[in-house]
């Protein structure tokens, strides 16, 4: 049986407009958009109609399930609390991290994440979950036992994007010492000898293992056709191994040389939203707003803030004259859904799916009233 749905009198973010009208949804896809008042359907009373939005990095997820350290909950009230908050804040596609590599001193042990992964498949299945859930594995490549844990997600479909992490000291996002002593030292309370030791031992696994498990996930990724990401680039001679490990997504570059090398070699550069909504980064590198300015910003993750995926967009388009709140909205549908070849949503045209969102803003932070995945209410 057919099913129809009209919404009415919206201000309908295109790609590179903005029109006053009406969207016709049929069988969960996109029928028609059309210009004009009209009396029929769901009257949006001048509020915006935008695509769902597309999240590619956001370990949210986390937070829910280790609420606090050591602690585990429940996977699956973790991934359905998980979920409410996602789809509440606009976004209908979410890529859910998953660490890869850890040790005695963090992360997850081996099979915990593939556990994870199990558990959102399963909520999926059953029918719990409002937003479409996929997976990003976030491989810490200095780990030594990152690729054992990599194995775990061998041909598992739900795996669209790969992200190749090095945070070892001295590089990438931790340049300075000023910024690892906080990270690691302080929260942490290692003594100084203790925290030697730990530079020591993290250094000794970025130069053992770095480049070699780069470029064996790299593979892995180049034949299953899983997008790859860079994570925290810093120099031209980050920007070149992305480049030889076939990266399309540049994630939070860490200089303005590396963002607008990764941009001109076509590469999406990815900021976090919350880098855009708090004027600056929490970790001191360059600020999101800066790289918007200087036209090398492609794409906006929530990261560990969901609400922020939805609000950092209409401030960049306050606040940077050459960006429109079409452009500004793209960063945070189109633009990424097309860097992970969803070229089945992140856009109001017609026969793509009807992932939409109707958005009040006056002035401040907007207000999601109403979401839709694939024609269905789900908030």
């Amino acid at each position: 049986m057919t099913t129809e749905t009209v919404f009415s009198n919206a201000r309908i973010v295109l790609e590179d407009e903005i029109i006053e009208g009406s969207v016709l949804v049929r069988d969960g896809k996109i029928a028609d958009i059309s210009t004009g008042s009209s009396t029929v359907g769901e009257d949006f009373e001048g509020d915006y109609l935008i695509p769902g939005l597309v999240e590619l990095h956001t370990d949210h997820l986390e937070g829910h399930y280790s609420p606090r350290p050591g602690l585990r909950w429940n996977k699956i009230a973790a991934i359905q609390a998980h979920d409410a908050q996602i789809v509440t804040s606009g976004i209908t596609t979410v890529f859910d991290c998953l660490r890869m590599g850890a040790d005695e001193d963090g992360g997850f042990e081996h099979g915990e994440m593939r556990e994870m992964a199990d558990a959102i498949q399963k909520t999926e299945q059953e029918g719990r979950l409002r937003a479409e859930h996929l997976i990003h594995l976030r491989c810490e490549v200095s780990a030594d036992n990152v690729l054992e844990h990599f194995a775990d997600f061998e041909n598992d479909p739900y795996v669209r994007l790969v992200s190749l992490m090095d945070h070892a000291p001295g590089q990438r996002q931790f340049q300075t010492m000023n910024q690892y002593i906080f990270y690691y030292q302080k929260k942490r309370g290692l003594s100084d000898v203790e925290f030697a030791r730990f530079i020591e031992k993290r250094v000794g696994e970025s130069e053992r293992n770095s480049t070699p498990h780069r470029i064996a996930i790299a593979r892995v990724c180049a034949e299953r056709g899983i997008t790859v990401a860079s994570h925290d680039d810093a120099t031209l001679a980050h920007v070149d191994e992305a480049i030889e490990n076939g990266v399309r997504l540049a994630e939070f570059p860490t200089s303005f040389d590396a963002a607008k090398a990764s941009h001109e070699h076509g590469m999406s550069v990815l900021m976090g939203a919350p880098n855009i909504v708090r004027g600056k980064s929490h970790s001191g590198n360059i600020a999101a707003r800066d790289l918007a300015e200087r036209g090398v910003l492609d794409v906006l993750s929530s990261d560990y803030v969901p609400l922020s995926l939805l609000y950092a967009p209409f401030l960049i388009a306050d606040e940077v004259e050459s960006i429109s709140l079409p452009k500004a909205i793209a960063m945070v549908t189109a633009t990424p859904a097309r860097t992970v070849s969803l070229n089945d949503r992140g856009r109001i045209a017609t026969g793509l799916r009807a992932d939409v969102v109707r958005v009040f803003r006056d002035h401040g932070v907007p207000v999601t009233r109403s979401v839709w995945r694939e024609g269905r209410r789900v908030a």
